[in-house]
């Protein structure tokens, strides 16, 4: 008897503490699991060896979302087999600094991988998706593309423009089958987080007084990229404590 082939996901940013979390919730659910680094491919490595040693199936790669290029040619070689059916865009920088003190690297640095890396990988995969009439896009966005951020004006930018184009490209893919979501957390602890807010700062800012924990983001793209989530696209859902 065969068994059916695993859908395919690839999370990008998958090296870091939110990816990496995303990448084993994904395969457990039965995925298999492309973990993308940008640099740190061996901790991408690492993450799929995590994956394997639970019967999972998972592979890695590297290269810069920010580069149309690269990340062109690195997805022309995973599409050799097969679609990409579920696509976690977790890759994104923060560049931190008051708004008069900004200088154009921390304004485009930040822009070229929260919101032109989002296009340089989606784009390329949504024709094969398109073709299987099945697929999953989850946005990673964040708090401050919705209440905004001291210091932040550049990631506040970049995370609202994917907030927008989730909601454009949810209705463009609707009819085929394939959704298009957000998910944006409030302070979570992982690498991202660490060393910006301390216990005060938490229990002020956060009604349920602690961080979120990255499996608790995971545990949501998970749903999302299910086949139950099915009728939920365009959406920009909130995960912060009560936040906002």
């Amino acid at each position: 008897m065969n068994t059916p082939a695993r859908k395919r996901a690839l999370v990008t940013g998958g090296s870091g503490d939110l990816g990496r979390a995303i990448a084993l919730r994904l395969a457990r659910d039965g995925l298999h699991v492309i973990v993308h680094a940008n640099s740190r491919l061996a901790v991408a490595q690492e993450v799929v060896a995590q994956i394997e040693a639970t019967g999972g199936s998972g592979e890695a790669v590297a290269f810069n979302v920010a580069d149309r290029e690269a990340a062109q040619t690195a997805l022309a070689k995973l599409l050799e087999g097969g679609p990409v059916q579920v696509l976690v865009n977790n890759a994104g920088t923060h560049d931190d600094a008051a708004f008069p003190a900004l200088s154009t690297a921390q304004w485009q640095g930040v822009i070229d991988v929260s919101l032109n890396g989002f296009f340089n990988v989606t784009q390329p995969l949504t024709m094969p998706m398109i073709r299987t009439r099945f697929g999953r896009i989850v946005n990673i966005s964040s708090i401050a593309s919705i209440t905004g951020n001291r210091g932040q004006v550049n990631y506040a930018a970049a995370k609202g423009a994917l907030n927008s184009a989730t909601k454009a490209l949810s209705l463009e893919l609707a009819s085929r089958g394939i959704t298009v979501n957000a998910v944006a957390p409030g302070i979570i602890d992982s690498g991202m987080a660490e060393g910006t807010f301390d216990k005060d700062t938490i229990d002020r800012m956060v009604p349920m007084k602690r961080a979120g924990r990255a499996d608790e983001v995971a545990a949501l793209v998970s749903f999302l990229a299910s086949a139950e989530a099915g009728y939920i696209t365009g959406q920009i859902i909130s995960i912060n404590g009560g936040m906002a």
